[in-house]
């Protein structure tokens, strides 16, 4: 059975299938701020949105990173390592990529156990 919130036509935000959570790339809600600002505000809604199905950041498997400039790949860290749980941290990958606007700093994906 697949359960999916958010549906837009386009996509869903998170995907239920499996066991599993998989939440759509996520960007800022507020673009207005630094990488830093960006990221936690991400984060933020990737508590929320884990929340609503009934997990949470500590059963995470993956993350998927996308940054505009791999240069601010010290700065997105900050956010996430003050966020992570360092005893139960996903595997992660982090790359630099174009994004869909120029204000969005940075994209996260995660895939969490349910």
């Amino acid at each position: 059975m697949i359960k999916r919130h958010e549906v837009t036509g386009r996509l869903s935000k998170v995907l239920v299938a499996n066991g599993f959570a998989f939440l759509s790339g996520l960007t800022a809600q507020n673009r207005d701020g630094d990488v830093k600002a960006q990221t936690a505000d991400i984060l933020a809604q990737i508590d929320e949105y884990l929340r609503e199905v009934g997990t949470d950041k500590t059963r995470i498997a993956v993350a998927n990173i996308w940054l505009k400039d791999i240069a601010q790949f010290a700065e997105m860290n900050e956010a996430w390592e003050a966020w992570v749980d360092r005893d139960q941290p996903p595997a992660r990958a982090t790359v630099e990529s174009r994004l869909a606007h120029d204000k969005i700093l940075v994209e996260i994906q995660v895939q969490a156990v349910v």
